[in-house]
């Protein structure tokens, strides 16, 4: 990086990752073109843990090479009069992976609902997951890497 001192530590960048809902998975799709998706995401113990259906372009590029990127944005608040963005950014680095066996598919979709519906009864969380178990398939970014930065404006 560049800018070192806007570097965010790795406690930090994962302390964003713990928190954000959402960001970009990068891929590298067809004929070599990147292939970049929002998604849903948990952080869970060093890993990103991602759902999706069973088909599609995403799921053709991830079977097909298994570096990824991830990035979250935590902030990003234009200021005009000043030219300039105040932003928080975090992008994980690692290798991607299909969750292929029940086991490990059904902990990464209980992980998954936990996050986005955490006052929900087990049974009911059970009966959704049970529902589309059959249509759904689980992945994971195991990070290798992490870079976060902040805008200077963010810095004590």
């Amino acid at each position: 990086m560049r800018r070192k001192r806007q570097q965010l530590t790795d406690a930090e960048s994962i302390d964003i990752l713990r928190h954000a809902s959402s960001g970009v998975l990068a891929v590298l799709g067809d004929e070599g073109y990147p292939y970049a998706v929002p998604l849903s995401y948990v952080y869970h113990e060093g890993r990103l843990i991602f759902h999706s259906a069973v088909a599609g372009h995403k799921v053709d590029a991830i079977r097909s090479y298994d570096k990824a990127s991830f990035c979250v944005i935590q902030r990003d608040d234009v200021r005009p009069a000043d030219f300039t963005t105040v932003f928080c950014s975090v992008i994980a680095f690692g290798r991607i992976r299909i969750l292929d066996d029940d086991a490990s598919k059904l902990e990464a979709i209980r992980i998954l609902a936990h996050k986005y519906s955490p006052h929900e009864t087990v049974e009911s969380t059970d009966n959704e997951i049970a529902r589309a178990f059959p249509h759904l398939l689980m992945f994971e970014l195991q990070i290798e890497h992490l870079t976060g930065k902040q805008a200077k404006e963010l810095m004590p």
